[in-house]
């Protein structure tokens, strides 16, 4: 029999155990130990069933349990305990309340999917694992910012395989009312939506689910419900499911949703309403559009609206491929607009927002990326290479510029070390040193330990799926011998688009078996990931991988694991001794897997790309030497899989086993082989990689480089522009619209130099004069620099540093005479030029504008 009626009884906790609630219901227990623990000795057999979720666990438990529990007077001072600890944690100032000056009290932080904890599953892979971290982080830190996403029906889909190892995904509902999350309501008990206008009269209603994560209130929008029809209703269903007005409406409603969201979470709770918006990533680039319409509705203009919007709004890309931003018809936007959705905003001036012209593209394109750089003043990419890739990518957008002006800095992903580190590693960095001997077999004893708990977990994991491959129990008794805890153990688990190329390991089949099979030094490798559900390329690179590892003959040494998630990671990134990637270069944004096998001591072995370029030392891993620019993707394949091959037979897996190396050929190559067997370079290399790449990876130096380098400058700004009543957006957009229509009239007519020896040297100086034309500008509307560098073959100025002229004299009719000295600093070819660019103290870069004249 069917239920005619379904709904969810929510546990009473008998009063002096009734800490457990607010301990269950933030999710700062997915990070404290001692919290998760607690929940774990309650009921450690349910703990596994609900695969360590609290909220679930205690829906197991009937009135006589609780009752049990609340007689328990030692449980009682224990929940106690961690409950008035968790209030503490959430009350007391922490480090950013001890920062000096201004700094604003509550940051808006945007994401289509974050990764909290497997109990929350509302991620896909690096992108949400990266918010999740940010929000904790933050949390730590005190940083006040509120978070905004979408709550999707079935996450992102399970992974499974077929008898012939082609990924199948299927896609479980959710029931909210069994998650970490709570509804806001009105006062009067009814449940808090926002709305938006569709085309054809329709309306996307959504409900608001609040997380906690720590002392950050995260709010989940949630389409699946009945004031909704049925199209309207799926906007929430899948992440990353669907295209066309599927997904536009997921970023509408992420966007305009979102700011809605938040003000209703401010009515409601009195939260201080945000001053910083951070976008991260495109997806969510609508938000700026709401806030523009908030704006002229209260009697803006569209420039000054888009002043002040720019001013306090940071923008994160996370992209280093065109092919990877979300675009969609111009026409398509425009059609949606029309139906109300801001109906103050000009249409055609969005449309110029998201415009794709400059990037190569055309007005009939609308660039998600292109419109969230528009829309803020400060971005940044999350490498160092990654900055540089995407300074290059977006060049487009600012005329005249050369690509390392653009205004993208970066500020490299780190990760929530309280979330990746086993506790046996924590203990391991944080207890009493003691001396060599001793800490060698200390070391080695933990690496052991750890690559026993993951074989475990790969056993198991491993007999699962081929039972969900069809095929029975009795013939699975292999699985058990799967994996030695004594073998040196490489990981490789991510997303699997082909350009991180989960094959190239495959490249050479039988070198590869040789590498698994050794006689003395043999490796094995866990892999995992999921492919989009829509990329048949990454299905069959999945496919390939599974035969190979389905041999009779290594499938005790090499498995693929489906399913990825964080709840597997927690045992593989401590358990693998090196952690593979291999991504082609410079497609890696940042890639923080690595980061979260440093943190437990493995040592990457990675192509350098993304964070490995910039923190690689030649004391935490290797490097995998990539081709020669100009070679045919077949041969770059070859030779970066060749020297992938030989870094592991001749380097990594020799010291690994404490052996000799075998050098270069040709080369005499010094012995590291120990009198005793042990490994001493290899337990060096852990310690330095624990000691020193640590605090590199750390989530918590990541959201004080945004605190300090975006967040603070963003709120100033902000405050700058709306200082009495806007005025300063005002100012700065009639600055830009005066200077833009000016700027056609600006000219440089002639350079001189004087003082320049035949034969310069380092540190000799010379004056530069130019005479220029400012077109109706002031002088003080402008900068006027003298760009100085070394030339290279096409006469273009490389290695740049820009020093400004002064006004040395008023000409008359619009002319001038500016004057400076430049200072020779390095040998070799050296050039200079001169330019004129806009300057306004509103302005965070002079290349914001786009506007630049130059000599010649």
């Amino acid at each position: 029999m069917k239920a005619i009626r379904r709904f969810t009884v929510r546990t009473v906790l008998p009063e002096n155990i009734a800490g457990l609630g607010p301990l269950a219901s933030n999710l700062r227990w997915s990070w404290h130990r001692p919290t998760a623990e607690l929940f774990r000795d309650l009921d450690p057999a349910g703990w596994e069933a609900v695969r360590g979720d609290p909220v679930a666990l205690l829906g197991r438990f009937d009135r006589s349990r609780l009752l049990e529990f609340g007689a328990d007077a030692e449980l009682v001072g224990r929940i106690a305990s961690l409950a008035a600890d968790l209030a503490d944690y959430l009350a007391h100032p922490r480090w950013y309340q001890g920062l000096e000056g201004a700094k604003p009290a509550s940051i808006a932080y945007f994401s289509p999917e974050y990764g909290i904890t497997a109990a929350l599953p509302q991620y896909s892979g690096g992108l949400g694992i990266l918010a999740g971290d940010h929000l904790k982080a933050a949390s730590d830190l005190g940083v006040p910012i509120v978070a905004v996403g979408l709550l999707y029906q079935a996450g992102y889909f399970k992974q499974s395989l077929s008898r012939d190892a082609w990924q199948q995904e299927s896609y479980p509902v959710l029931d909210p009312h069994g998650l970490p999350l709570t509804l806001l309501r009105e006062p009067d008990g009814s449940i808090a939506s926002v709305v938006l206008p569709l085309p054809g009269g329709r309306e996307l209603h959504a409900h608001i689910w609040r997380a906690d994560v720590g002392r950050v209130p995260l709010l989940l929008l949630d389409s699946n419900i009945s004031a909704n029809d049925d199209a309207a209703r799926s906007t929430t269903d899948r992440l990353y499911g669907g295209g066309g007005d599927h997904r536009l409406q997921q970023e509408l409603l992420l966007g305009m949703g979102g700011v809605k969201a938040l003000r209703v979470h401010a009515r409601l709770t009195g939260a201080e309403a945000p001053e910083v918006f951070h976008t991260n990533e495109g997806h969510a680039g609508f938000l700026g559009i709401e806030r523009i319409r908030e704006l002229m509705d209260d009697g803006l203009d569209f420039d000054t609206a888009l002043a002040a919007v720019r001013a306090g709004t940071v923008f994160t890309t996370h992209t280093p491929v065109p092919a990877g931003i979300d675009r969609f018809d111009a026409s398509q936007i425009a059609h949606f607009l029309d139906a109300g959705l801001a109906p103050s905003v000009p249409t055609e001036a969005v449309l110029a927002l998201g415009s794709e012209s400059r990037l190569g593209g055309n007005d009939e394109t609308f660039n998600m990326a292109a419109m969230g750089l528009r829309l803020a003043q400060r971005a940044n990419g999350v490498s160092k290479l990654h900055g540089e890739v995407s300074r290059g990518m977006f060049a487009g957008l600012y005329p005249g510029f050369d690509a390392p002006e653009v205004p993208i800095g970066s500020i490299t992903n780190g990760v929530h070390e309280a979330t990746w580190v086993d506790p046996r590693v924590a203990a391991y960095t944080g207890g009493q040193a003691t001396d060599g001997a001793d800490d060698d077999a200390r070391l080695l004893a933990l690496r052991r330990e750890l690559r026993v708990q993951l074989i475990d977990d790969v056993r198991t994991r491993l007999r699962a799926s081929w039972k969900d491959r069809g095929v029975a129990e009795a013939e699975l008794g292999w699985t058990e011998s799967v994996l030695d805890p004594d073998v040196l153990t490489i990981g490789f688990a991510r997303r699997v688009p082909t350009y991180k190329r989960l094959t190239l390991m495959l490249r050479d089949p039988v070198r590869l078996k040789a590498a698994l099979l050794h006689p003395t030094r043999p490796i094995q490798l866990v892999i995992a990931g999921k492919s989009h559900p829509a990329d048949e390329s990454g299905k069959r690179m999945i496919q390939d991988l599974v035969h190979f590892t389905d041999d009779p003959e290594v499938r005790h040494r090499i498995v693929f694991l489906p399913n990825y998630d964080m709840a597997m990671a927690r045992t593989l990134f401590p358990g693998c001794d090196v952690w593979l990637n291999n991504p082609l270069r410079p497609l890696e944004a940042c890639g923080t897997s690595g980061m979260k096998a440093a943190l437990n001591g493995a040592l990457n072995l990675s192509v350098l790309d993304g964070w490995w370029d910039e923190m690689y030392d030649g004391g935490n891993g290797w490097a995998i030497p990539t081709a020669p620019e100009g070679a045919s993707p077949e041969e770059r394949d070859s030779l970066e899989a060749a020297a992938l091959y030989a870094l592991i037979e001749n380097t990594v897996a020799p010291r690994f086993y404490g052996q000799e190396e075998e050098p270069a050929a040709g080369a005499a190559g010094p012995s590291t082989r120990s009198d005793d067997g042990v490994p001493r370079q290899w337990l060096g290399m852990i310690r330095h990689t624990l000691a020193v790449l640590g605090p590199q990876v750390s989530a918590a130096r990541m959201v004080k480089d945004y605190a300090n380098a975006l967040y603070l400058p963003a709120a100033a700004a902000g405050q700058l522009a709306a200082r009495d009543e806007f005025a300063g957006a005002r100012e700065v957009a009639a600055y830009a619209h005066r200077v833009t229509a000016a700027w056609p009239g600006v000219a440089i007519e002639h350079v001189d130099s004087l003082d320049i020896e035949a034969e310069p040297s380092i540190g000799d100086t010379f004056r530069v004069s130019t005479y220029l034309r400012l077109g109706g500008l002031a002088p003080a509307d402008v900068r006027v620099e003298a760009v100085q560098g070394t030339v290279g073959d096409g006469d273009e100025l490389l290695e740049t540093s820009a020093h400004r002229l002064e006004l040395a004299e008023e000409l008359g009719n619009g002319r001038f005479l500016y004057r400076g000295e430049l200072l020779l600093e390095r040998p070799g070819a050296f050039g200079y030029g001169v330019r004129v660019v806009p300057e306004h103290p509103l302005l965070a870069a002079h290349t914001e504008l786009g506007l630049v004249t130059t000599a010649g």
